[in-house]
């Protein structure tokens, strides 16, 4: 088989796996508390991920860890998984999947916001244009196609949606400084996310004992939202020929996830979440073309 092909179905593979999260998060929030499926998930993770290492004989790299990198891993831990899955299954609780799932794909387009003072790089007019079709898709969203109405559905739901975003940028950034194995880095991070989730529980007495049902939900989003299907991914792009022959196909995601939501969830997708969310994927689209 030759390695473009080999690309292809591990991305396909990964794109149909992200595409079935949103789903498993409602799922998962009828018998959980966001907090609790914060903390089952984060610890399938780190379990599924201390599997990976071990399967790709990398269990080593975990000794060479310097000082450094281990105060990098808490920050980024703190950031992701902790904070940002925090916000983010907050905000799946309070709103319909197919809501949170569509703001919580902007954070592409704060990734360039940011990088203006972060990164220093410098932004044109049009880059601001690619910006404003995106965020008419978020107005789209948050007011159910009324956008002239300026009445959000659930105002704590769409700022938490849209805030975990930020956090998300936030980490892709500051990950991008990192250089270390890839898996490494997410499974120290992981260990760290625990920690943090393992805290709070304690401190705030959310954990309860629950059945084994109820925690199957976590173990998928822990398998295959936050580990396995990022290895997937890694793989795609390191076998195909040019990263841009797969990265355009992580945008077929979030549209399969509205008919995953559809038909599991049985979730009525509005027009206005297919159009916003139209308008925030082409925003993206139109800033990767104005860099070309």
């Amino acid at each position: 088989m030759k390695n473009q092909t080999k690309s292809y179905i591990f991305a396909l593979f990964a794109v149909l796996f992200w595409s079935t999260v949103a789903t498993a998060f409602k799922i998962a929030l009828k018998s959980l508390s966001f907090t609790e499926l914060l903390f089952f998930s984060t610890f399938f993770s780190v379990l599924i991920l201390l599997a990976i290492l071990i399967f790709q004989k990398k269990l080593f790299l975990i000794r060479q860890q310097s000082l450094k990198n281990l105060l990098n891993s808490a920050m980024l831990g703190f950031l992701n998984p902790f904070l940002y899955y925090l916000i983010l299954f907050k905000a799946y609780e309070l709103l319909p999947a197919q809501e949170a799932l569509t703001l919580n794909y902007t954070w592409a387009v704060v990734v360039v916001v940011l990088s203006i003072p972060l990164l220093k790089q410098k932004i044109r007019l049009i880059n601001f244009v690619a910006l404003l079709i995106s965020f008419c898709g978020v107005i789209l969203i948050a007011t159910h196609g009324n956008p002239f109405s300026l009445k959000l559905s659930n105002p704590l739901g769409v700022s938490l949606a849209l805030g975990s975003s930020v956090v998300w940028a936030l980490f892709w950034l500051f990950n991008l400084r990192d250089k270390r194995d890839e898996v490494l880095k997410l499974f120290m991070n992981f260990v760290f996310g625990f920690i943090y989730i393992l805290l709070f529980q304690l401190i705030s007495y959310d954990l309860k004992t629950t059945n084994i049902i109820s925690i199957l939900p976590a173990v998928y989003v822990g398998f295959f939202e936050m580990g396995i299907t990022f290895v997937l991914w890694l793989l795609a792009l390191k076998y195909s020929e040019t990263t841009a022959k797969v990265s355009n196909l992580i945008y077929l995601s979030p549209f399969l996830s509205l008919v995953f939501i559809s038909l599991i969830l049985h979730e009525t997708i509005y027009l206005s979440s297919i159009i916003g969310l139209i308008l925030i994927i082409g925003g993206i689209v139109f800033q990767q073309l104005i860099r070309k």
